[in-house]
């Protein structure tokens, strides 16, 4: 069983793939490297995930393997401890080939909760 913290974490990770998906549709990846704006809150989405994949109980994760949630942390803390800058490459690669299946996965926890 899950708790309520636990649910209203996974909601944050859904609000943060909508709006990084919000924030790029009919974006090419010249024009996402180029737009400043887009790019900071695309980050600042991902850190928030990543922040919320560490504070998810441990046992939660064991449960729910289907997520990487050591991958998800750790390209958190590549993104907030790189001094010499963002790999916008790979960012936008996890944009375009891997929110929607964590979008999709988190759905699935939450419903299956409900």
């Amino acid at each position: 069983m899950y708790n309520r913290d636990t649910l209203f974490l996974l909601e944050d990770i859904i609000e943060s793939c909508l709006k990084i998906k919000r924030y790029t549709e009919g974006l090419d990846y010249e024009s996402f490297v180029n737009d400043d704006k887009t790019k900071d809150a695309v980050v600042r989405n991902f850190e928030i995930i990543g922040e919320v994949s560490t504070v998810i109980h441990e046992d939660f994760k064991k449960k729910h393997p289907q997520i990487n949630w050591r991958e998800i942390k750790d390209f958190r803390n590549r993104m907030i401890h790189d001094y010499a800058g963002i790999d916008y490459q790979i960012v936008w690669t996890i944009i375009t080939e891997f929110i929607e299946e964590l979008e999709f996965q988190v759905n699935q926890i939450i419903k299956d909760y409900n």
